[in-house]
């Protein structure tokens, strides 16, 4: 046993054999989870589940949507989703609005978290011993080798949704004027809403896809038969921008009062023409500000270098 001490002492440092506990039991830990989580339901606790009215099953952590038998991560549910209603919608909300629809997107983003903060945990702690191998390390160093890659990992799916998120609305908002111009000429055409939805969603296939899906799944749903206000709202809430909103709210109140829908279209689309020069007017004047440190940074070395460095080089001449 002291051999093995001082081999281990001689690898991992004075703290070897805490060191190697503590691996021994995050690797169990980690063998056991799988076990822990794959526990069939009791037979009574289901008898009992299923006499209670849907609002106590949803407010007791019913799962909030049905499975489908190809899904391999069912029998994680449980630890894998929010069991709270609004905690769920909300995930399933961003997820939505970064472009993924899927039945089990919710499902997948919380395991890709929790899987690459398991990955990162592992690697950190890799890395960390690798680094005692060599030599000493403070406790603060040791715990951010290992937390550090963890959390990185952890929130790396959050920030790539988030991101997703930023820069489909972003697309959205820039086809969106195109979309109201085309809507409005395919309305004076003659051409009811839902012709003129569909036809919009199929010539800004190319050029704007994202607020083409969208455009797309109006028309899918209001020949499925639901209702047009309804759609339309849903599809505000799915796009997450304010001038989706804006529009949905113009057609509903439209459609209320009964006034013309050309109209309506002609001077929403007018004033998103006016609003996407404004943005780009907005970029644009903003340009020379973010320009300003990188123009003093590349400029103002090399032109000081030309100017003071002959009569630095000639009194260092001088002196010497």
């Amino acid at each position: 046993m002291d051999a093995i001490q001082d081999t281990l002492s001689q690898y991992l440092g004075p703290y070897a054999i805490v060191i190697l506990v503590g691996l021994v039991g995050f690797f169990l830990m980690l063998v056991a989870l799988p076990v822990l989580l794959k526990k069939e339901e009791d037979p009574l606790d289901r008898l009992k589940s299923s006499s209670r009215s849907a609002e106590k099953k949803t407010a007791k952590g019913e799962k909030l949507r049905t499975a489908t038998s190809k899904d391999k991560l069912e029998k994680y549910s449980t630890f894998l989703e929010p069991q709270n209603e609004d905690e769920y919608s909300a995930v399933k909300l961003k997820l939505l609005q970064a472009g993924y629809r899927g039945k089990n997107a919710v499902r997948t983003y919380n395991f890709l978290q929790f899987a690459l903060g398991i990955l990162g945990l592992a690697l950190g702690g890799m890395y960390a011993v690798l680094k005692m191998s060599q030599g000493e390390v403070t406790t603060q160093d040791l715990v951010l080798m290992i937390m550090g890659p963890g959390g990185a990992g952890y929130m790396l799916p959050k920030y790539w949704v988030t991101r997703r998120q930023a820069v489909r609305q972003e697309a959205i908002e820039n086809g969106f004027p195109d979309a109201l111009d085309l809507m409005l000429v395919c309305v004076e055409a003659g051409q009811s809403m839902d012709q003129a939805i569909m036809r919009v969603s199929k010539e800004l296939r190319s050029g704007f896809p994202d607020i083409s899906d969208e455009f797309e799944m109006v028309g899918q749903e209001t020949k499925a038969g639901k209702d047009k206000t309804t759609v339309l709202k849903d599809m505000a809430e799915r796009c997450g921008v304010q001038d989706i909103t804006s529009f949905v709210t113009v057609l509903v109140q439209s459609q209320q009062f009964g006034t013309s829908i050309s109209d309506a279209l002609r001077v929403y689309s007018l004033e998103m023409r006016d609003k996407r020069v404004m943005r780009a007017e907005e970029k644009a004047n903003k340009l020379p500000t973010k320009m300003t440190l990188a123009t003093m940074m590349l400029t103002v070395p090399p032109l000081m270098a030309i100017l003071i460095g002959p009569s630095i080089y000639a009194i260092a001449q001088n002196l010497a």
